[in-house]
């Protein structure tokens, strides 16, 4: 699957109109001036040695260096990878906070008025797209309530440098004590990470409820409701188990949903993030630094899809490795 994605990203890049040395150079450089660059890029050869050369350096860990700023590749992705990695772990904690209990709540009163509301509300934000639920929740608890920021990963007042080592704030101000610096930090994720996390509950309230009715159907949650064992065991310790394993593949389905509704979140809240960069050195035709997002984004779907068949095991006793 990596590989599939690199060839292609690589290919697209190349064979879309426009010329990214014309744009970095401007619209009156002469031509001697964008041959000299381009040949100092490497992107006067034919686009198969072009790829040879990029696959080449990939197998060497080496992502490249920017058109644009002479950086490394792997600079600017270390500096936006932890931002993209607080949101998305806050987005999904809360898309299953919400979809699993809600999914389980609707099952267990299936065909009434809960059920009927809790089906609405999964069909409604699995529509919504995210960037407008984002400016709807800035509109609302930004502007004309003032509860919470719209834009970025502190307040001007916080000195990021007193205590960012890692780049996950949450962990470097825990890590210090600086509680104060801790909880804006909190605050500003409050919005991005609610509006990443109601996006995509909705699939799993659906995919929960679904699974949840099979399982009460099954025969050993008749046997236990016919030995008094209490609905709510009944429901959570043997029934939410067992359905958990549809839910589980989803998850690592979703994971790839999930960064590209980052992408569109980060963009919406001015969010210093992967998805931001990327963006940026789209607009640049920047293709090493491009090139290098996606590497990273299909690395982390593939290690999660690895995640999610181990956790198998853990869930169910009957899959062994």
């Amino acid at each position: 699957m990596v590989f599939v994605m690199l060839t292609l990203v690589f290919v697209v890049l190349r064979v879309m109109p426009g010329d990214p040395v014309s744009a970095m150079l401007g619209g009156h450089a002469p031509e001697k001036v964008i041959q000299q660059k381009k040949a100092d890029l490497g992107l006067n050869k034919p686009i198969g040695m072009q790829y040879l050369d990029y696959m080449g350096k990939l197998a060497h860990l080496d992502l490249g260096e920017s058109m644009i700023f002479k950086q490394k590749v792997s600079q600017p992705i270390l500096e936006k990878l932890p931002a993209t990695l607080e949101l998305t772990f806050f987005g999904l904690l809360l898309s299953l906070g919400i979809g699993i209990p809600l999914g389980v709540f609707a099952a267990r009163r299936r065909r009434s008025g809960r059920d009927y509301g809790a089906r609405l509300y999964a069909n409604v934000v699995y529509c919504i797209p995210v960037f407008w639920m984002g400016l709807l929740l800035q509109l609302v608890f930004g502007i004309f309530l003032g509860w919470f920021p719209i834009a970025g990963r502190t307040s001007p007042r916080v000195e990021v440098s007193a205590f960012s080592k890692t780049g996950f704030y949450i962990v470097d101000t825990l890590r210090i004590g600086n509680f104060a610096a801790f909880g804006d930090v909190m605050w500003h994720l409050v919005l991005p990470s609610v509006t990443l996390g109601i996006v995509l509950s909705g699939i799993f309230v659906r995919l929960t409820r679904a699974n949840m009715l099979d399982v009460l159907k099954s025969d050993y949650i008749l046997a236990a409701r016919a030995r008094g064992v209490p609905e709510r065991r009944v429901v959570y310790n043997h029934g939410l188990r067992n359905a958990l394993i549809p839910i589980v593949t989803m998850l690592g389905l979703q994971f790839a949903l999930l960064l590209a509704g980052a992408i569109l979140t980060e963009s919406t809240f001015s969010w210093p993030g992967m998805g931001r960069l990327l963006l940026e050195r789209i607009y640049l035709r920047d293709y090493p630094v491009i090139q290098g997002v996606i590497v990273v984004y299909t690395l982390f779907v593939s290690v999660i899809s690895l995640v999610v068949d181990l956790l198998y095991a853990a869930i169910d006793p009957r899959v062994k490795y």
